[in-house]
């Protein structure tokens, strides 16, 4: 069965020193390059922050609600490879949740997790009641994560759909796809659409259309995503 973990795994391939994602935010002027082998360290962490820490078994809910960022590439990668079920809507109950310090409501979870999403993945200077800082508790667990039950069937679908997203959107493997995160808010459209066809990711927070030619010719993009995916052939 097709998991999101073994279509991470396929996209690094046999050199994770390259790169797999480049986070830009043009509001901040951050720019934040993860090979393979970095993304996966973040993958592995938080799963077992999740399965260690959190007790949690596959099947369970995670709500993950947060913008198009490295930092949530590493939640909802973790999560998906602990087996859970994620979700990107407020409003709906779950085990945990990861939330933005800029916009916590709406999180209806047993634990929650707030990310200040800082360039460097730093703590957050002060965390409110009722939340955990998910840059601090995160830091002090393994960078291996061995799944220990099964993955739900649901991970096949979404893998099936990441490849039909890649299609229709052209994307070959080895491109370098540049994604509008304003655009693209479906994890499915900026993470896994990439990762399925093999190619690495510039993703663009705030981004600001004159920067994109000089953007396009120093991250050597291949390929843009358009306004609407293309249908796959």
């Amino acid at each position: 069965m097709a998991t999101v973990s073994g279509l991470f795994d396929r996209a690094v391939g046999s050199d994770p020193t390259r790169p797999v994602l480049t986070y830009y935010d043009d509001r901040t002027g951050e720019r934040t390059e993860l090979s393979g082998a970095s993304l996966r360290n973040w993958l592995a962490k938080t799963a077992n922050l999740l399965v260690d820490g959190e007790g949690l078994a596959p099947g369970e809910r995670a709500l993950v609600l947060l913008p198009p960022h490295w930092q949530t590439a590493g939640v909802l990668l973790g999560c998906w490879a602990a087996g859970l079920e994620v979700c990107t809507e407020a409003g709906v109950p779950a085990r945990v949740a990861f939330v933005a310090a800029t916009g916590p409501a709406g999180a209806e979870a047993d634990e929650r997790y707030l990310l200040g999403l800082h360039p460097l993945g730093l703590p957050l200077p002060e965390v409110p009641a009722g939340y955990l800082d998910y840059s601090a508790e995160v830091r002090g667990y393994g960078d291996r994560f061995a799944p220990v039950g099964g993955v739900p069937a649901g991970q096949e679908k979404l893998c099936e759909r990441a490849a039909r997203r890649a299609a229709g959107f052209g994307i070959a493997g080895r491109d370098r796809v540049l994604v509008d995160a304003a655009a693209y808010p479906d994890p499915v459209d900026w993470l896994l659409a990439p990762l399925a066809a093999g190619a690495s990711i510039v993703l663009c927070g705030h981004l600001d259309p004159a920067r994109l030619p000089a953007r396009r010719a120093a991250e050597r993009v291949t390929l843009v995503l358009p306004a609407e995916p293309v249908p796959p052939r």
